[in-house]
């Protein structure tokens, strides 16, 4: 008779077999104007979220637990950390639940197979796939051979070195059916979404990069570790930054709605409560 480990890891070969993957080409372009995007940082608990529940908004990671708080259903869950689904698998199959729609890591796919019953092939889900990483012919190309290749894509912005290898992994993907870039921070991926999508302005929550501040689910508890402080120099930061500078305009804004948030005001501007309802209710808004 076979082994729960044994089991488990039948469940994680079958996982991708099972998966009905659904193609981000389908829904491009098919939005407009403001969408929230609910990240995980401590801030977002004190967000008013039922106050917006008319705008469209993404759910990452354990930040479902507010729209579960609320009663809420986000347009998108996003997941595209596998030790996540090891450390709250109640959280993400949650968002698989409570959401219209998915968007998953392969590794997000084959741990959640491995871990629990509930089968992937439950419900369609967009892959969440990283740019660049196959040419053509199936050949695994290197982090500085893509950046090469993608300063020739309209739909990449990238950054470029021959030689160091950190900045060739920095970029932004407006069309995600050929992949992001994901920048170390599920957030990040969450803004090339909106983009492919076709929304306009996009408004942070919860995205406070500060690691000592814990998670806004993590309630009496020890803190899971986080690789945030160690990523936010060489990839969070150089990304935001990359985003300011070529992707952000007068028709795709981003603003960040934690005051405290580390990510420097000059890179995605910080805006109030109050600043954010006047942009809002402005009768020249598109949102």
């Amino acid at each position: 008779m076979p082994s729960h480990a044994d089991a488990a890891r039948e469940r994680a070969h079958r996982s991708f077999d099972n998966v009905r993957w659904k193609s981000f080409a389908e829904c491009r372009n098919s939005r407009t104007g403001a969408v929230f995007i609910i990240a995980s940082g401590p801030s977002a608990r004190d967000f008013p979220l039922t106050r917006y529940a008319d705008f469209p908004m993404f759910a990452m990671n354990g930040s479902i637990h507010l729209f579960a708080e609320a009663g809420l259903t986000p347009l998108f869950y996003l997941c595209d950390d596998s030790s996540f689904v090891r450390n709250r698998l109640p959280l993400l199959l949650e968002g698989m639940r409570r959401s219209h729609e998915v968007a998953f890591s392969e590794r997000v796919v084959a741990e959640l197979a491995r871990l629990s019953s509930d089968s992937p092939g439950t419900r369609s889900i967009h892959r969440l796939e990283r740019a660049g990483r196959m040419n053509r012919a199936g050949r695994e190309l290197s982090d500085r051979e893509f950046a090469r290749r993608a300063r020739h894509d309209p739909d990449f912005e990238c950054r470029f070195s021959w030689f160091r290898q950190k900045p060739n992994r920095i970029g932004f993907s407006r069309n995600l059916d050929k992949g992001y870039f994901n920048s170390r921070t599920i957030p990040y991926a969450g803004i090339q979404l909106a983009y492919h999508l076709g929304f306009s302005r996009v408004f942070l929550v919860g995205v406070d990069l500060d690691s000592k501040k814990g998670r806004s689910y993590e309630k009496d508890e020890q803190a899971v570790p986080s690789r945030l402080d160690g990523d936010y120099e060489d990839y969070i930061l150089p990304s935001f930054q990359l985003l300011a500078e070529r992707v952000i305009n007068p028709d795709f804004q981003v603003f960040n709605l934690s005051l405290d948030s580390r990510l420097p005001s000059s890179v995605v501007p910080k805006i109030s409560l109050d600043q954010l309802d006047a942009m809002l209710n402005s009768p020249h808004s598109s949102a």
